[in-house]
């Protein structure tokens, strides 16, 4: 005769399976916190910096326009002499609109670098998500049908067993 299951402890199996949804709750929301902060972190470099960037390009070359304008009218002016002033303003704005140009290549490098470093991690982050979400939900499932199962198991061991009825004799002949 086989022995009976020896079920000790259907509180372990529950305590562990809703720590486990705990997990995979906190873990799917980190998952998706890195997505989102790529994802921002991309967008910030290409559209807002690059923006940013761009314009402040443009009002230094502006500037600049401005400062050598100035120079050149100091230049042919016959009361105004072209001062070290006016040599030292341009020269300022030529070094702002080359910072700004050299802002913008940093910017690009930092584009197409960010994404070759960034999309081989995201897949994997992507992959590590489907899993917790497909394959570690099951596993919840069968938990809690396992729970259910030795519930159900306990439950019928526990049961007082029937009382045989007694028998009959019959009355011999």
């Amino acid at each position: 005769m086989p022995l009976p299951a020896r079920v000790t402890s259907i509180e372990a199996i529950e305590s562990f399976r809703a720590a486990l949804i705990l997990y995979l709750n906190k873990a799917r929301a980190a998952l998706d916190e890195i997505g989102s902060e790529v994802q921002r972190t991309r967008l910030w470099v290409e559209n807002d910096q690059t923006r940013l960037w761009e314009q402040e390009l443009r009002v230094r070359l502006r500037r600049l326009e401005e400062a050598k304008q100035e120079l050149f009218t100091a230049r042919l002016s016959p009361l105004q002499e072209a001062s070290s002033i006016h040599y030292m303003a341009v020269q300022k704005t030529e070094r702002a609109v080359h910072e700004a140009e050299a802002k913008l290549a940093v910017l690009k490098r930092w584009n197409r670098d960010m994404q070759n470093r960034t999309d081989p991690l995201t897949k994997q982050a992507e992959q590590l998500h489907g899993y917790l979400t497909g394959d570690m939900a099951k596993g919840v499932f069968y938990l809690t049908q396992v729970i259910k199962a030795l519930e159900a198991y306990a439950a019928v061991n526990t049961e007082p067993a029937p009382a045989a009825a007694p028998e009959k004799k019959e009355p011999s002949p």
